[in-house]
């Protein structure tokens, strides 16, 4: 197996500390709000449309035994209905499990109407939600979705999809559509969508600095190809470094593993995601927390 980021998965076989660090529960659980501290500068956290063919219920068990409780939940399945009683259920449950929830998404906006995107930051304030990840907005909407955003102090964090997404295939896309406008617009990088535009994810999370407000975390094994996600660790995604270029910008958010590939049986390959990220910090010299 190639070697990256310093760590290589031979590596934790053949430290038996590295391995209880990279496994080790969290030492502390932040808030959804809570920002990370100078000893602990970044925060891991789970997609749950990684276990988007799972309920509920078995979806707070797998992350009790990932030891990750922090949640960028999506209306799939029943992970956080939009129907007001049923949503209410879903955060019932959320919160006797310690799972703290600090994004959804991705939502989209397909209206350029003021009851359409009312209804999505109103889902998101019954879940006590600061960030929005906006999957779809186009350019001409996002001046009354920045309206929003003034009213209810909730984030919005574009979305790329890469290079078959005509308007925001790069986070540095979302950047030049943001200028100007709210602080409190700006952009979720997805880190494997973001390489296959052909830009380098390490300066884009230097330029989009304060504009960054979530990141969706895979890895690749051909930064051309889409169908070649691996669990992280297993491709060339330079983690280390995208670590790094976070804790020197200050970053403020989470990163949300996103593990898109073997839908049906995903754990073995998020178990092996975690490790590794927390593998990487515990190398740098950090905890991770959930």
């Amino acid at each position: 197996m190639s070697r990256k980021d310093g760590v290589s998965r031979r590596d934790f076989v053949r430290s038996g500390s590295l391995v209880a660090a990279a496994f080790a529960a969290p030492s502390g659980v932040f808030s959804a709000q809570e920002a990370p501290s100078a000893n602990e500068p970044i925060r891991l956290g789970l997609a749950s449309y990684t276990f988007r063919d799972f309920n509920r219920t078995q979806l707070i068990g797998f992350m009790k035994q990932l030891n990750v409780f922090s949640l960028n939940a999506k209306d799939v399945k029943d992970h956080l209905p939009t129907d007001p009683l049923e949503e209410s259920a879903a955060l019932a449950d959320y919160a006797a499990t310690g799972i703290k929830l600090h994004a959804a998404g991705a939502i989209y906006f397909p209206k350029d109407e003021d009851a359409d995107i009312r209804a999505k930051f109103e889902y998101c304030k019954r879940a006590g939600i600061g960030v929005i990840v906006a999957g779809d907005p186009t350019p001409e909407t996002l001046p009354r979705i920045e309206k929003f955003v003034k009213e209810y102090d909730i984030r919005i964090a574009i979305h790329n999809h890469g290079p078959e997404d005509k308007v925001w295939p790069s986070p540095l896309d979302v950047l030049k559509g943001v200028k100007g406008m709210d602080p409190r617009m700006g952009c979720c990088i997805d880190v494997g969508h973001t390489v296959r535009a052909g830009t380098d994810v390490v300066q884009a999370i230097h330029e989009a600095g304060p504009r960054l407000f979530n990141m969706h975390m895979k890895d690749l094994t051909n930064f051309d190809s889409k169908e070649s996600q691996v669990a992280v660790g297993d491709g060339i995604m330079p983690v280390r470094k995208m670590f790094e270029a976070l804790i020197t910008t200050k970053y403020q958010g989470f990163i949300d593993l996103e593990y898109e590939v073997h839908p049906d049986d995903p754990m073995p390959g998020v178990i092996s995601s975690f490790a590794y990220m927390r593998g990487v910090l515990a190398g740098m010299g950090y905890p991770s927390f959930g």
